[in-house]
């Protein structure tokens, strides 16, 4: 077959299945990281340190198994990158850990946490300066404090950062066109997003401090989660699919039960995170649900959401029963338990695939992946067992086809809820969302401009905005 009709089928499947509807079959979408290293022969370090080497796990892959969608690089954080702005979280693969062990997070204890329990004003003022000023110089250990000497090193550490996202995030529009023109493999994701609770427990306060600010000053994490939304929504609209025919994902750590009370996701995490998928549904995009653990308790609270608006992956929670409750509104994916690809047999992998679709993909508005994203402990032979049965067995019946009927982008919600209804953009800030140095504050540093003001303030804010996403990114994506 044709490649770009390859393409073109299975961008129908997979998109016709996200808005909860029957495709001619059942889309396989897995989120390989390590196991593409496994399959290609590549280590944990050469895949992390080198992305070059992850791109070609990936299509080594896809040219190999038949899925229709994929994450061009699963494994997502370059080393390479961490270590040239000197990060200091991560555990990488042949540095700080064996090099067949996947890059590690380490979250430091409490009492040294990138963001200090009284700094919560700061944080709420001016996000975006407060991550350069304080947050930067204590996660990247070249990186000088405001007031502190600066160093070869710290100069160097921007530089290289910069020039290395811009390096890194362009290389992915090449991978992407790669795996369409070679084996017709849709890319499966577009852009990040993650909960403003997730990230004070994250990256800033880590989950201990969280816990205690929580009970000591849940106001001001209210407020923080407040002030952050905005940023983080401009982060994920800002990397979304322009076609929105993929969804932006969003990784769900740790609000949900037992890491969080009910009560704190009910008045902090769903109050702040619910408007930023409302408006991403308003802007056209849906949100990949990447519901990492047990959420089981917050089903219903997620069916508030506008039908089709998300995708709802299933990880150790039960997927029968987010069916149950979810199925009417939402795709649902995942349910085929890493456990049991990486230490079961082929014969109870095929015995669970036909469990999950016999169970809830019988009416469409499935995708099959694994409960959680694959490492290097999944076997091949599992991996193939699934693939190959769910192409045999989820063919739905000969009245469905890819017909052109069958819709590739998301319904929008009505002219009465256009983007902005539902988290405007905050009044009297002291820095915009999206930019770092705004316009007016430039233009008064600036003497008598005699030719086109216009063409200087958009050229300024377009660079400006360059220097935005790498902060965001960092926080974001590394």
């Amino acid at each position: 077959m044709d490649m770009e009709q390859r393409y073109q089928d299975r961008l129908r499947r997979y998109t016709t299945a996200m808005r909860n509807e029957m495709p001619d079959k059942i889309p396989i979408r897995p989120f390989a990281a390590e196991f593409t290293g496994v399959y290609a022969g590549y280590t944990c370090q050469e895949l992390a340190h080198d992305y070059k080497n992850a791109f070609a796990a990936v299509e080594k892959c896809t040219a190999d198994f038949d899925w229709d969608a994929v994450v061009p690089n699963m494994v997502w954080v370059w080393t390479g990158l961490t270590q040239a702005i000197g990060l200091n979280y991560y555990g990488v693969p042949g540095i700080d850990i064996p090099a067949d062990v996947g890059f590690q997070y380490r979250e430091p204890p409490p009492e040294a946490a990138f963001m200090l329990p009284d700094e919560y004003d700061a944080l709420i003022d001016d996000p975006t300066a407060f991550l350069y000023n304080v947050w930067l110089p204590r996660v990247c250990s070249p990186v000088r404090s405001i007031g502190e000497p600066t160093s070869y090193a710290n100069n160097l550490s921007f530089v290289k950062g910069g020039m290395a996202m811009l390096q890194y995030f362009t290389a992915f529009g090449e991978q992407c066109g790669r795996l369409r023109r070679e084996t017709g493999t849709v890319s499966a994701i577009a852009g990040i997003l993650k909960a403003p609770l997730d990230i004070l427990a994250d990256k800033l306060r880590g989950y201990l401090g969280l816990l205690d600010d929580l009970c000591a000053q849940p106001d001001k994490v209210l407020a923080a989660c407040e002030a952050l939304a905005p940023h983080l929504l401009h982060a994920a609209q800002s990397g979304a699919d322009p076609d929105g025919n993929v969804p932006v994902p969003i990784w769900m750590h740790r609000g949900c039960v037992p890491f969080i009370n009910p009560e704190t996701f009910n008045t902090i995490y769903w109050p702040t995170l619910k408007p930023i998928i409302e408006e991403l549904w308003a802007s056209g995009h849906q949100t990949l649900f990447y519901a990492e653990g047990n959420w089981d308790h917050h089903l219903a609270t997620f069916a508030e959401l506008p039908d089709q608006s998300i995708i709802y992956h299933v990880d150790r929670g039960d997927i029968f029963k987010a069916h149950e409750v979810l199925g009417e509104k939402f795709c649902i994916s995942g349910g085929i338990p890493n456990v049991l690809l990486a230490y079961g047999t082929p014969d109870q992998v095929r015995d669970r695939c036909k469990l999950v679709i016999d169970g809830v993909a019988q009416e469409g508005g499935y995708i099959l992946d694994a409960s959680a994203i694959m490492q290097n402990d999944t076997k091949i032979e599992n991996i193939r067992a699934m693939t190959d049965f769910v192409r045999d067995y989820g063919v739905y019946s000969s009245s469905s086809s890819l017909s052109e009927k069958n819709t590739t982008t998301p319904k929008k919600l009505g002219s009465d809820a256009p983007p902005g209804s539902f988290l405007p953009m905050p009044d009297g800030v002291q820095t915009p969302v999206g930019a770092c140095v705004p316009w007016d504050k430039k233009r008064a540093e600036l003497p008598e401009i005699t030719g086109d003001e216009k063409l200087i303030e958009t050229v300024w804010k377009s660079t400006d905005a360059l220097a935005n996403m790498y902060i965001w990114q960092v926080l974001l994506s590394f």
